[in-house]
C-alpha cells in the first residue's frame, strides 16, 4: 500500500492539497452557503480509471409522482471507508473530516456515464438530517454542470467543476436549497462524483463492526 505522505506530496501523482488553498466560498444566503476548490485533487484520472472498474456499479428503479422509472445514472455505497477499493479515499475523508470539522465514514459515488445521464433538483436527505451539513462532493472525469437554486423559488446557480475539483455544500443548504445535475447532450464522456457522507449528520448509528 502506498504511503500515506505520498498521497499528499508526491509530485505529478494522484494527490489532494489539505490546505485546501484554492477554495473560495460563496454565500447562498444568510445560512447557506457552496464552496468550489479547484484542483483539489491532481492525478485525479488515475483515481476515476480505479473507480470505474473496481466499484460494484447498479442502476435503480425510482418513483416519482406514482411514476416508476429507470434512473438515468448508476450508483453505489460504501457504509464503511474499510471497505472502499482505493486508499485515496480513505486519505481524502481524513483530510476533508480536519478541514470540516465532520467526520465522513461513508461514501457515496455517482457514474453519469455521457451527457444523457443525469439527475433532477433533489436535496440530501437521508444523509443530512441535521440542521446545517456539510457535503463535500467530488468530480472526477468530464466536466458536468452542478446546479442550485433555491427551494422556495428563484434563479438558479450554475457551477461547472472539472476533474480533481471538489464543491462542498454547507450550512443550510440541504434545507433550504436543491441541487441537481441536468442533461448535457454534448457531453460524451463519463462522470463520477463522490459524495462523502457522515453518520453523525445523518443520524445513523454506525455499526461496531464497522468502526
Amino acid at each position: 500500500m502506498r504511503q500515506q505522505e505520498d498521497l499528499f506530496s508526491s509530485p505529478g501523482a494522484l494527490a489532494i492539497d489539505p490546505t485546501f488553498a484554492s477554495a473560495r466560498r460563496t454565500a447562498l444566503d444568510a445560512t447557506s452557503w457552496v464552496e468550489l476548490v479547484p484542483g483539489w485533487m491532481s492525478g485525479s484520472e488515475c483515481l476515476f480509471d480505479a473507480l470505474a472498474t473496481a466499484v460494484p456499479w447498479s442502476q435503480h428503479y425510482r418513483t416519482l409522482f406514482e411514476q416508476r422509472f429507470l434512473e438515468p445514472r448508476l450508483t453505489a455505497e460504501y457504509r464503511s471507508l474499510q471497505r472502499v477499493p482505493h486508499d485515496m479515499l480513505t486519505a481524502a475523508a481524513a483530510a476533508l473530516s480536519k478541514h470540516y470539522g465532520v467526520e465522513y465514514d461513508s461514501l457515496w459515488l455517482n457514474l453519469y456515464r455521457n451527457g444523457d445521464d443525469s439527475t433532477g433538483w433533489h436535496r440530501d436527505r437521508f444523509s443530512c438530517r441535521k440542521p446545517e451539513c456539510i457535503v463535500p462532493v467530488l468530480t472526477l472525469g468530464a466536466t458536468r454542470r452542478f446546479q442550485l437554486k433555491p427551494r422556495a423559488g428563484g434563479p438558479s446557480l450554475s457551477f461547472a467543476p472539472n476533474s480533481g475539483d471538489l464543491i462542498v455544500m454547507g450550512g443550510r443548504c440541504q434545507q433550504d436549497w436543491v441541487h441537481g445535475v441536468p442533461k448535457w447532450p454534448e457531453v460524451i464522456e463519463p462522470r463520477i462524483s463522490l459524495n462523502f457522507q457522515s453518520s453523525m449528520q445523518a443520524g445513523r448509528q454506525r455499526k461496531l463492526a464497522e468502526r
